[in-house]
């Protein structure tokens, strides 16, 4: 990936651009006091370096009947490249699990997983995640409530000056 140097317009648009991304250049100008096709070039720029890695519509689980959610700490009988290889490619496959995570502390993996209902996320579970190569213990915990659920990373941290 490219290095480059990004300025106050940048992390501006990039702010911006987290939290609308269906917005026009034009109104990305006004919010960043640039002319759109400076908007167009930097957006480029950014998407060339990597930096603006692509983008989505973010949908609401509920509203297409996706009613649970659930987060499961997987722990792995072995610990070696093929056993960690074998369950990462395994679970690239199960759509349901939304994000994976090797962690450190009791359990390798932190999984994000959805599911219509607690019957379908039953089944998922026993059925298919259980089911992966090399798994050893699965601890689940099924989200209650979403008090914050956010896509917009944090910028400010790129303004200050490196310690």
């Amino acid at each position: 990936m490219p290095s480059i140097t990004i300025d106050r317009h940048d992390l501006a648009l990039l702010d911006a651009v987290q939290r609308d991304g269906l917005a026009t250049n034009a109104a990305l100008g006004e919010a960043v006091h640039l002319s759109a096709s400076q908007i167009s070039r930097r957006l480029t720029r950014l998407t060339e370096a990597g930096i603006i890695a692509g983008h989505a519509a973010l949908l609401d689980p509920a509203a297409v009947g996706l009613g649970v959610t659930a987060f499961a700490h997987v722990t792995l009988e072995r610990h070696g490249r093929s056993q960690s290889d074998a369950f990462e490619t395994a679970i690239a496959e199960l759509p349901e699990v939304l994000d994976c995570h090797a962690v450190s502390g009791d359990a390798d993996y932190l999984l994000r997983i959805v599911a219509p209902d607690l019957p379908a996320f039953s089944e998922l579970m026993m059925k298919r995640v259980l089911r992966l190569p090399g798994i050893a213990q699965v601890k689940t915990n099924i989200a209650l409530q979403t008090v914050k659920q956010s896509h917009v990373l944090p910028l400010d941290h790129l303004t200050r000056p490196a310690r």
